[in-house]
């Protein structure tokens, strides 16, 4: 893919702490309401012990019980947007932090409140290739911080990926897939790991001893990428994964969500060739027969926004999940950063390793990508749609990814450019 659009703007955020009250009391929102299904033009969502009690027209408002909140409702701008807080499950860091670099909790509570401000309410943590303890150390620090519901999950991007195919991963930390250690990691986890990147070209991928049923038995989904595979490796690992969460559903064991997905498509894989076709053509009869959720990273460097609007035409908002794959220098001015080992430059917004030139991940708020998609000619409540919903699905987390009645009460309240000018989580507005 071409890498020649340019990225697209991280406006900071005029998120108004005031805006919004703070306790449990009822209160309003209102504006353009995008829910899953439409755009309300003139809507309101009510909410309540920081759950979300009503979403409808204001017209219909006082008939439902609400007319005592109609006239003190908090507006979005001239218009402006309401939508459901963002879920990423993808990110890498942001705010000058790195999830895959952060020793303490507070240096990764940076990165998170980073993409917070700017509308992202739940986050999935993601670290890159690196050695065990280094990987074991992390995830303890990022287990915390999911234990005390600053994030929502942890994603491993390695160690077991292609060397060929690494892009911003260190090659040497990338080893053969280690069933113990996936096991370790899950365990350390305690049941926050949502998705491993794993190469299924790879020895030990599958089997009954493999890393594709590690993950599955302890709650985690396997996310295939970074690969230089052609395409019998990634049928036969889409296949085992769907077979293993069938499996699990029908022995009424518990599954965190029903299909496997693609690490950022396109991106960290072999091209695919019309006599060498390669793994892209697995990942998108699987997406389209609804047994995989392709990951797209919709920022304008990583993908033309042409093949993201293709791919929403070609395989449905459902079978999609918008990222970021964002690094330490989202929400930062261009300059020289880290990501795990290695060293990266920002120039004009787009991140490259320092030695190399590779792509080192995104410097977009999901709230950028979900601009950019739509600018890019997707449909706003299926862009929206696929940078929350579908995030939500592969947490396997029914409490949020909407503006529908009794979810958490998580909003990003946006002027009519995007721009968010309010984020609400579980109730409050984010400072």
């Amino acid at each position: 893919m071409s890498n020649a659009a340019m990225p697209v703007s991280t406006t900071p955020p005029i998120t108004d702490p005031g805006a919004a009250p703070t306790d449990d009391a009822p209160f309003a929102l209102r504006g353009r309401v995008v829910t899953p299904l439409q755009i309300i033009d003139d809507g309101i969502v009510v909410i309540a012990a920081r759950h979300i009690a009503w979403v409808g027209p204001t017209a219909e408002a006082a008939r439902a019980g609400w007319s005592d909140l109609l006239t003190a409702a908090h507006s979005a701008p001239e218009g402006g947007y309401l939508l459901p807080g963002l879920v990423d499950v993808h990110c890498h860091g942001g705010g000058g932090e790195s999830f895959p670099n952060a020793e303490t909790a507070a240096q990764a509570m940076t990165a998170v409140r980073e993409h917070r401000r700017h509308g992202t309410t739940s986050l999935v943590a993601s670290c890159v290739t690196a050695a065990p303890e280094t990987l074991r150390a992390r995830t303890r620090v990022l287990a915390d911080l999911c234990d005390a519901g600053e994030l929502a999950g942890i994603h491993f991007e390695g160690p077991f990926v292609s060397v060929e195919r690494c892009g911003a991963q260190d090659p040497t930390y990338i080893t053969d897939p280690d069933t113990a250690l996936t096991r370790e990691l899950i365990e350390l986890g305690r049941e926050h790991v949502v998705t491993m990147t794993i190469a299924p070209e790879k020895p030990h991928i599958t089997g009954d001893d493999g890393v594709v049923a590690a993950l599955i038995d302890g709650g985690a989904l396997p996310s295939f990428g970074h690969t230089d595979a052609e395409a019998a490796p990634v049928r036969v690992g889409l296949a085992e994964a769907s077979a293993r969460i069938g499996a699990r559903l029908e022995s009424g064991a518990p599954v965190r969500s029903l299909r496997a997905t693609a690490t950022h498509l396109f991106n960290g894989m072999r091209p695919m060739h019309h006599r060498e076709p390669g793994p892209v053509p697995e990942f998108l009869a699987a997406a389209a027969r609804g047994e995989c959720i392709v990951e797209l990273i919709g920022d304008g460097v990583h993908l033309a926004p042409a093949i993201v609007r293709d791919m929403f035409e070609t395989l449905g908002r459902e079978n999609v999940v918008l990222i970021t794959d964002a690094m330490a220098a989202a929400g930062m001015p261009d300059g020289d950063y880290v990501l795990g080992s290695l060293a990266v430059t920002v120039a004009d917004g787009v991140a490259r390793l320092t030695e190399g030139g590779a792509i080192a991940g995104g410097t977009a708020h999901l709230i950028d990508v979900v601009r950019a998609t739509w600018r890019g000619g997707v449909d706003l409540v299926d862009a929206v749609f696929a940078a929350s919903c579908q995030g939500a699905e592969i947490l396997g987390d029914v409490s949020i990814g909407a503006l529908e009645p009794g979810l958490w009460a998580d909003a990003v309240v946006t002027d009519a450019n995007l721009n968010p000018v309010t984020v609400i989580r579980r109730g409050a507005a984010v400072g």
